[in-house]
C-alpha cells in the first residue's frame, strides 16, 4: 500500500531533525500487542498474529541498523506466557524453530554482520527450539557490529534471583568475599552479563508498565510508550520515539 503524500513528508521531517550524534546505543521493546491484534482481525488466530509480530521486529531491526543504533533487544516470550494455551505456546514455539532457523542464512543478518544472542532461562524450552537457537547463535557468534538480544523464557525477578543464586555459589566457594558484591558483580552474573543497559526501552499498545522485563538493567533508561499494536507499528512510530528519548534530560540522578 502506497503512503500517503503527508505521511511520506511528516516521516522525512522527523527523520530530519533526529541527531545522529545522540542516538541511542541499545534499545530494548516490548512487543506488545499481538493478541489484540488478531482479534480485531477477526479472521486470523492468535498465532497469525505473532507472525505478523515477527514482521514488524525484522523492520525495527532495519530501522535501527538505518539509525546506528548497535544493541535491539526484543521480549519475545516471558515465562508466565508458558501458562497461554496449548495451542498458542506451541505455535509459538514453532515459530521460534522457523525463524531462528532462517536466521542461519538471512542475508540481511549476515550482510550487517548482526550477532544474535538469546537471553532467558532457555532451559525451560523444548529441546527443538534450543537447538534451532544455538544454530542462529552460532551462525553469527563471530559478529561484533551490531547486537540483536531476544528475550525468551525470561523473567526480571526471575533474572535478579538466579544472580543472587550464582554469588552465593561463589561466596560458599570462597571464590569472592562479601567485600566484593556489589552493582557491578551483579550485573556480571545477570542473564545479559557484558552488555550495556539500555538507553531506551519502547512498549506498544499503550500499556504503561514493563512487565518483569529488564528490572535491574533499566534503572536509567527512558521509557516511551506507544498506543500502536505491535503488528501496527510505524516506522514514524518508531521515529517518535527516538525523537522523544533526544527531546529528554538525562541526569542519571544527579
Amino acid at each position: 500500500m502506497a503512503k500517503n503524500p503527508l505521511y511520506k513528508l511528516y516521516e522525512w521531517y522527523i527523520s530530519r531533525n533526529l541527531s545522529i550524534d545522540n542516538m541511542p546505543k541499545h534499545i530494548a521493546v516490548i512487543m506488545d500487542g499481538n493478541r489484540r491484534f488478531s482479534k480485531m482481525q477477526g479472521n486470523i488466530n492468535v498465532v497469525r498474529g505473532h507472525e505478523i509480530g515477527v514482521d514488524t521486529l525484522e523492520k525495527v531491526l532495519d530501522w535501527s541498523i538505518d539509525l546506528g543504533i548497535e544493541i535491539v533487544t526484543a521480549y519475545a516470550f516471558s515465562t508466565e506466557n508458558f501458562n497461554r494455551s496449548m495451542e498458542e505456546v506451541e505455535g509459538l514455539m514453532a515459530l521460534f524453530i522457523k525463524n531462528f532457523k532462517r536466521i542461519v542464512s538471512h542475508e540481511k543478518i549476515h550482510r550487517n554482520e548482526v550477532k544474535v544472542k538469546v537471553v532467558g532461562k532457555i532451559e525451560l524450552l523444548p529441546e527443538d527450539v534450543r537447538q534451532a537457537i544455538e544454530e542462529a547463535e552460532e551462525s553469527t557468534a563471530h559478529y561484533n557490529k551490531r547486537l540483536f538480544n531476544i528475550a525468551i523464557g525470561y523473567d526480571g525477578r526471575l533474572e535478579i534471583v538466579d544472580a543472587i543464586k550464582k554469588i552465593a555459589k561463589l561466596l560458599k566457594e570462597e571464590k569472592i568475599t562479601e567485600k566484593d558484591i556489589n552493582e557491578a558483580l551483579v550485573s556480571q552474573n545477570l542473564y545479559t552479563a557484558g552488555l550495556d543497559d539500555p538507553n531506551l526501552i519502547i512498549r506498544t499498545s499503550g500499556e504503561e508498565r514493563l512487565s518483569g522485563f529488564l528490572l535491574w538493567q533499566s534503572s536509567y533508561s527512558e521509557l516511551y510508550f506507544c498506543d500502536s499494536l505491535w503488528p501496527e507499528l510505524r516506522h514514524v512510530d518508531f521515529l517518535r520515539a527516538i525523537r522523544s528519548y533526544q527531546e529528554r534530560d538525562r541526569r542519571f540522578g544527579n
